[in-house]
């Protein structure tokens, strides 16, 4: 499970509090009105930014004011955070090691990996020779090989087109049910949320809102969250 426990996030005139749990292997949404704090949530999930008070709990362990290398989670942003300089297996095996240096045995989970993607073969490519749906796959690949138990989104496919989109949010949701992993998916588009989180948190008006079902809260929005849909 992981816990939010009267958690306060204040910087200069925004404020947002968050007080509630979500239960392991949940997929949940992130999603609210622009400068409502979805990214800013995420990052002090992830540790980049720090909370001005409350805790974070991961099954019954606080994890507040451990490094972001630490933390038993990963994320994926929108730019995919890809070395354009290195190959796809040497940035996978940045998710081995923050080095690099793998052996023998991690070669084969790396393969494993870009199969289970979809890239087998694309291995010696560089970032750059890839699509954009492969580098989303291949950032994927490297989330899965952290084996973390949570996994963070921040719009990370944004930028595909409807199909491909799909298409990923689609192994997203197939990964995290065989690995049993927590997602947490920040999201400007509801059709997103309704694929692949049953539940979603509403940010609105300084409040983090605990988790609610997914189509109930899209089907029929409170005032703040239908003004932002339109």
């Amino acid at each position: 499970m992981l816990t939010l426990d009267k958690l306060t996030i204040q910087q200069d005139d925004f404020r947002l509090e968050a007080d509630f749990s979500i239960a392991a292997g949940s997929r949940v949404a992130i999603i609210g009105p622009s400068g409502a704090g979805k990214s800013t949530l995420l990052s002090v999930i992830a540790g980049f930014l720090a909370p001005t008070q409350g805790h974070l709990i991961w099954e019954g362990t606080e994890f507040t004011r451990t490094d972001p290398g630490a933390r038993p989670l990963s994320i994926l942003f929108q730019d995919q955070n890809l070395f354009p300089h290195l190959s796809v297996t040497r940035n996978l095996a940045l998710g081995l090691n923050p080095r690099g240096k793998i052996d023998a045995p991690d070669r084969t989970r790396i393969e494993t990996a870009l199969i289970r993607a979809g890239l087998e073969g694309m291995g010696a490519r560089k970032p750059g020779q890839l699509s954009g749906g492969q580098q989303s796959r291949a950032a994927l690949a490297r989330t899965l090989l952290r084996a973390r138990p949570i996994l963070l989104l921040d719009e990370p496919f944004a930028a595909l087109g409807p199909a491909l989109k799909a298409e990923m949010l689609a192994l997203v949701a197939q990964i995290a049910r065989e690995q049993g992993m927590t997602v947490l998916m920040v999201s400007h588009d509801p059709d997103d949320a309704r694929a692949l989180c049953p539940q979603t948190i509403l940010l609105a008006e300084g409040r983090a809102h605990p988790p609610r079902d997914t189509h109930a809260l899209l089907d029929d929005p409170p005032p703040e969250l239908k003004a932002y849909l339109g």
